[in-house]
């Protein structure tokens, strides 16, 4: 199975970027680990971040497009991007992923557009978030 493992808005400056919310572990990183683990478990593991909403949009679309299943932290647009939230509608298999548990921070954080959209949401596991997102995927 083809999994496109897309971040969001701001998620590039993991590791730098309030490391006691998000840890230490940089986007490079986590990609390598991700496609390893997906391996393990047999998928194909491609790993993109991007800080442009329509390029989120357009890999969205691409998934829809080939048939990929989608592992998605939006970030800060899964509070308010009904563009992102429009196209997840299209892809056949989304899971979201958030890292720290949006409900137990800054209150605008507790909307979550996307969510009703997509398979199943994990969040505040840091980034074993990922993992299991991908072994669902796996187990489908």
């Amino acid at each position: 199975m083809k999994v496109l493992v897309l971040n969001g808005v701001n998620l590039g400056r993991l590791g730098q970027r309030q490391p006691e919310v998000y840890g230490a572990t940089t986007h490079a990183e986590l990609a390598e680990h991700l496609v390893e683990t997906g391996s393990g478990l047999g998928l194909d593991v491609e790993v993109r971040q991007t800080d442009h909403e329509g390029v989120m949009v357009e890999w969205l679309h691409e998934a829809a497009a080939s048939g990929a299943a989608v592992v998605i932290n939006p970030g800060a647009w899964s509070h308010y991007s009904y563009a992102i939230a429009d196209a997840v509608v299209q892809v056949s298999t989304v899971v979201e992923v958030h890292i720290s548990n949006v409900h137990a921070r800054e209150s605008w954080r507790k909307e979550l557009v996307i969510s009703p959209y997509v398979r199943g949401t994990i969040m505040g596991l840091g980034l074993g978030g990922y993992d299991l997102a991908l072994a669902h995927l796996a187990s489908l």
